[in-house]
């Protein structure tokens, strides 16, 4: 088991920056791959991020691409998102979650992640 708790969301004005963090306990975090997903109201869930086990594969949906940073220290068990120049159409719900079975990619599928933080709630206003 992996237990995941995200931090860091809030509201803020459009071209801001936040900054979120997961902080990860349970097996051991350097094993598992990591994944940023959103979900605003009334859409699906959707892939923002992820980042490979020793953080030397990286991958972003385009629509984040130049603009958030994802990163992890496997030392601190904590994975962290780094969001510049937020839109409106950013806000959502954000999610951490786990992958213990991609060795060595990553991946955007939501299906390949066994284990999710409960997310935390990212506003950004116009």
């Amino acid at each position: 088991q992996v237990q995941l708790v995200e931090s860091g969301g809030g509201l803020v004005q459009a071209g801001g920056s936040l900054r979120l963090s997961c902080a990860a306990s349970g097996r051991t975090f350097s094993r598992c791959s990591m994944g940023w997903f959103r979900q605003a109201p009334g859409k699906e869930r959707e892939f923002v991020a992820a980042i490979s086990r020793t953080g030397s594969i990286t991958d972003y949906v385009d629509f984040v691409k130049g603009r958030f940073t994802i990163s992890r220290d496997n030392a601190k068990n904590t994975m962290y998102l780094q969001m510049n120049s937020l839109k409106p159409e950013d806000t959502a719900v954000y999610y951490c979650a786990a992958d213990d079975n991609s060795i060595i990619t990553v991946s955007r599928n939501l299906a390949e992640y066994d284990y999710w933080g409960q997310g935390t709630q990212v506003t950004v206003s116009s």
